[in-house]
């Protein structure tokens, strides 16, 4: 019998390692009361033992077979968990996407409901309750040309005005500086080798919705083509037999409507440098002209007293009657509404499902002359901002008024007066609704019937500000 074996019967720990580790293991429970003996005498390495060391040495130990088995859950349920986590994870981001979603649906629907009633005509955006009259001293006034201002444009963008007048000029402006960014001189008649321009008062300007073009009509019967950027000249359009009164650009193309004294309406391709085609129907003199993204167009007849929109495909026109005057300025609201300005001092308010006015302010400017022989203002210029309840007039009794659209178009409130002094011949809202700009003359843009000599040939731009909106209730 070998020695180990001996000591096993005697019930004697063996020498070597397995003694060693036997004799730890009796020792165990004595050295934990030694170490308190020593902890309690104050020395100083038991006092740096740190509370976990204490707690591995206050736990229980585990048998291999319970650790192995531990692991081996361990395993799982991390496996577990992570799955858990990396569904709970796929849901979360899934719930963000649908609120995600949910919220552009939200937002796109808002759009496209806005867009329909837009190409339809219906959209009325309210805003006219919120502009604030603006103070005198907030106008600023542009000087440049020499005679009366008869029209003006703005570029989409809003950040340049282009102004023309009697004086056969055309100024293009910066908003922002108020500063001339380029001057198209006058053109003398007959004078070879001179740069293009106008030998004649020019009546009426438009602007591509792109920017690109710029058209301006003079009473040369004459039709200038410029590069809107560069006020580069690239055409001269003619076939017009008298004055012509009235241009628009349709929204989102490049095609070019005219209208003329000789009482007819044409159309253009400007990319192409092309005619299309000339409508007829009005028996006098036509005033004015406007268009939106529809295939048609919008025209004041001026003395034959009717207003007229242009079906261009099916070369067909509706007509409407409602001014007592001539009808000296029109313009869209939507596709589906427009306003119009006479000399009998009336502005209306037009539906096209209506061949008489939806509403007819009288006497909009007030009255002059004496007592007795009163006579009302004449209506020189309207302006609408696009989509919206907000319209702008101007005459000669020194102001520019605003009015609100009541709903459905069937009512013309007057919100304020703006002190301008002269002839507003031309009005334009900014796309934004940001500012209105007024060309102001001495003269009538038609004609010299009256002059106002304490008048200033002047381009106003008139900021518009909006009242801030009452918080939401238990904000």
């Amino acid at each position: 019998m070998s020695a180990t074996a001996a000591a096993r019967k005697r019930g004697k720990p063996a020498s070597g390692a397995g003694a060693g580790a036997g004799t730890g293991k009796r020792r165990r429970k004595g050295d934990s009361s030694g170490d308190k003996g020593k902890s309690k005498g104050g020395s100083k390495m038991n006092e740096e033992i740190s509370s976990d060391s204490e707690n591995e040495s206050l736990a229980p130990r585990k048998t291999e077979e319970e650790e192995e088995e531990e692991l081996e859950e361990t395993a799982q349920e991390k496996k577990l968990r992570l799955a858990k986590l990396y569904l709970e994870q796929l849901k979360q981001q899934e719930e963000e996407k649908a609120e995600a979603r949910e919220f552009e649906e939200d937002q796109v629907a808002g759009r496209l409901k806005e867009d329909v009633l837009e190409q339809r005509g219906r959209l009325q955006k309210s805003v006219a309750k919120e502009i604030q009259a603006p103070a005198p001293a907030d106008i600023r006034i542009l000087r440049g040309h020499q005679l009366s201002i008869t029209c003006l444009v703005i570029t989409p963008d809003d950040l340049t005005i282009f102004s023309a007048a009697k004086d056969c000029t055309i100024i293009k402006w910066s908003v922002e500086s108020g500063r001339k960014l380029h001057v198209i001189p006058r053109a003398k008649k007959g004078a070879e080798g001179q740069p293009p321009g106008h030998s004649s008062h020019i009546l009426c300007m438009a602007i591509s919705s792109d920017g690109k073009y710029l058209a301006s009509g003079d009473r040369s019967k004459l039709i200038l083509i410029w590069e809107a950027q560069s006020c580069q000249h690239l055409y001269t359009f003619t076939g017009h037999r008298d004055a012509v009164s009235g241009l628009a650009f349709r929204r989102g193309t490049h095609q070019l409507y005219s209208t003329s004294h000789d009482r007819s309406v044409k159309v253009w391709n400007v990319a192409e440098n092309s005619y299309v085609e000339t409508l007829f129907g009005h028996q006098d003199a036509v005033a004015a002209l406007d268009a939106l993204s529809r295939e048609c167009c919008v025209t004041a007849g001026g003395r034959d007293g009717t207003v007229r929109v242009w079906k261009i495909p099916e070369e067909s026109q509706l007509v409407f009657y409602g001014h007592q005057g001539s009808i000296d300025s029109i313009q869209l609201i939507n596709e589906e509404h427009m306003v119009s300005g006479a000399d009998d001092g009336s502005v209306a308010l037009w539906g096209l499902s209506k061949k008489r006015p939806l509403a007819l302010q009288r006497e909009a400017h007030g009255l002059r002359g004496e007592q007795g022989l009163e006579q009302p203002f004449w209506v020189s210029s309207v302006a609408a901002l696009l989509n919206t309840d907000l319209v702008a007039t101007g005459s000669h009794n020194n102001s520019v008024r605003l009015w609100q659209c009541g709903e459905g178009f069937r009512q013309l409130d007057l919100l304020c007066d703006i002190p301008l002094v002269g002839f507003i011949n031309s009005l334009k809202f900014s796309s934004a609704g940001d500012f209105l700009v007024a060309g102001v003359g001495q003269e009538h843009r038609l004609g010299r019937w009256w002059r106002i000599k304490e008048a200033r040939n002047s381009v106003c731009i008139i900021p518009l500000h909006r009242a801030p909106r009452p918080p939401a209730a238990g904000s």
